[in-house]
C-alpha cells in the first residue's frame, strides 16, 4: 500500500508540473511533436530507445528544476543572491539536457528529412 501511495504523490507531482510550468507545457508539445516525427518516418527500434531517453531526461530535468524553485522559494522568501544562484544553476541544467536532446534529435531525425 505504502508503495502504491508513493506512485500517487510522483503522478501528483507530475500533474502539478504539467498544469503549472509553462516549460513543461513546451515540453510536453514538443515530445508529442518529436513522437509523432518519429511514427511518421519510421525511426528505427535504437532510434526510439534514444528518443524516449531524451524526452525523459528533459521531462525530469524540468520537475527537478522545478522542485528547486519550490524548495528556494520556502527556505528564502525575500531575494538572496544564494538563492538566485541555486536557481540558475537547476535552470541551466534543464538548458544543457535540452540542447543535447535536440543534437540527438537532429542526429535521429535529420538523414530521414534529406
Amino acid at each position: 500500500m505504502k508503495e502504491l501511495k508513493s506512485f500517487y504523490y510522483a503522478l501528483r507531482g507530475i500533474g502539478h508540473g504539467v498544469r503549472h510550468e509553462r516549460h513543461m507545457q513546451f515540453h510536453l508539445l514538443a515530445t508529442v511533436v518529436v513522437v509523432c516525427a518519429g511514427l511518421w518516418l519510421g525511426i528505427s527500434r535504437m532510434e526510439w530507445c534514444l528518443v524516449v531517453l531524451c524526452i525523459g531526461s528533459v521531462i525530469s530535468a524540468e520537475l527537478v528544476n522545478t522542485a528547486i524553485e519550490r524548495l528556494t522559494d520556502l527556505a528564502s522568501p525575500t531575494r538572496h543572491p544564494l538563492a538566485g544562484q541555486a536557481k540558475d544553476v537547476a535552470a541551466g541544467a534543464v538548458l544543457i539536457i535540452s540542447i543535447a536532446a535536440a543534437i540527438v534529435g537532429g542526429v535521429v531525425f535529420i538523414p530521414y528529412l534529406i
